[in-house]
């Protein structure tokens, strides 16, 4: 189902097609700024498998697709590119990266570039075993890792597995499913409730999120760290930009060695208690607190946006203001049913 707003686009103006778009207001409103920052027409696409997405109505033009697990959903997104001559297509959560990636040179040949990895980068990342041993390969720190079969045998008497340990599934995301436990009754309890478990040694230190930018030639531009003051199911309420740089050179380093990107990337870690930087996750999309980075002065879509329009943007590594905090809260957004198609 597609509704159209009064804006429309103008004779050559950018189409940027925000998949997924759910709750991402602050994102689109950030691209909004972006392009008037630099004097572009611009308009905004959203797709959701729901109407009642709160960011789809404030795009410039909606479309309620298909689930991603349905056998049309890239059709669905190629039909909306082209005939909407989409230039950028952005995802932003998880659930479609796979398959944007393997799908990304039909997006190209209608002229669109994918904000998306290459699909084996994006296996990797999305498969927590794989993230850790591409991790342990190439000399980062991160949790030892292992199943739950192998922690449970490391549980029995006169063997020894440090208490506690952290479960979660190897395809998890927004920390679903996620359990410290502090025993081996606890293991076996919830290895039996968490789908496709992995055990991890359990961290002691300040956790952090890195969002990198990396420009349309693969290369780290700039790295801003957050650190997770609270996190609400699984998305940061309440950060604050920490400009360190032992995790803003560990972060570019990783992100280099996995050939991530291009766009921005989303690091978590966590800085021990004895300085030493320990990689946990891999996501390559832009992530929950982004606006934080992009307030700090990392302005991410307006480099994006100068990429797309053959611009070199000028960055420098650290441009960003450092211990900005960001406190977040629930906004409104007010729609009547003939808006969204109700009766």
């Amino acid at each position: 189902m597609r509704n159209k707003s009064q804006t429309h686009k103008g004779a050559g103006s950018l189409s940027i097609l925000f998949t997924c778009i759910g709750r991402r207001v602050s994102l689109l409103n950030s691209f909004r700024q972006a392009a008037k920052q630099l004097k572009i027409k611009a308009s905004f696409f959203g797709t959701d498998a729901s109407r009642l997405s709160p960011a789809l109505q404030l795009c410039d033009e909606r479309f309620v697709v298909q689930p991603i697990t349905h056998a049309d959903y890239i059709k669905q997104l190629l039909s909306i590119v082209k005939a909407g001559r989409v230039n950028l297509l952005v995802p932003t959560v998880d659930l479609d990266l796979k398959l944007l990636a393997q799908n990304k040179p039909k997006f190209a040949a209608m002229g669109c570039r994918v904000l998306v990895s290459a699909p084996e980068v994006v296996d990797i990342c999305q498969d927590k075993r794989k993230t850790y041993r591409f991790l342990v390969k190439h000399g980062f720190e991160t949790p030892r890792t292992m199943s739950v079969r192998a922690a449970l045998s490391e549980a029995i008497p006169k063997k020894k597995l440090n208490w506690p340990c952290f479960l979660k599934p190897w395809d998890g995301y927004a920390s679903r499913g996620n359990a410290v436990v502090n025993n081996r009754k606890e293991l076996s309890f919830f290895a039996k409730r968490i789908p496709n478990p992995i055990c991890q040694e359990f961290v002691k230190g300040t956790e952090h999120t890195c969002d990198a930018y990396v420009d349309f030639n693969m290369k780290v531009r700039c790295v801003v760290p957050r650190r997770r003051i609270e996190v609400r199911a699984g998305e940061v309420s309440k950060g604050q930009v920490v400009k360190h740089p032992s995790i803003m050179s560990e972060s570019a380093r990783l992100v280099e060695a996995l050939g991530v990107g291009p766009g921005v990337i989303t690091l978590q870690l966590f800085l021990t208690d004895t300085g030493v930087v320990k990689f946990i996750e891999i996501n390559p999309r832009f992530g929950g607190g982004v606006p934080l980075s992009i307030k700090a002065g990392a302005n991410f879509p307006k480099w994006i946006l100068q990429e797309l329009l053959g611009t070199q943007p000028r960055i420098r590594f650290d441009a960003f203001k450092d211990n900005l905090i960001m406190l977040r809260y629930d906004g409104e957004v007010w729609v009547g049913n003939r808006d969204i198609g109700g009766t």
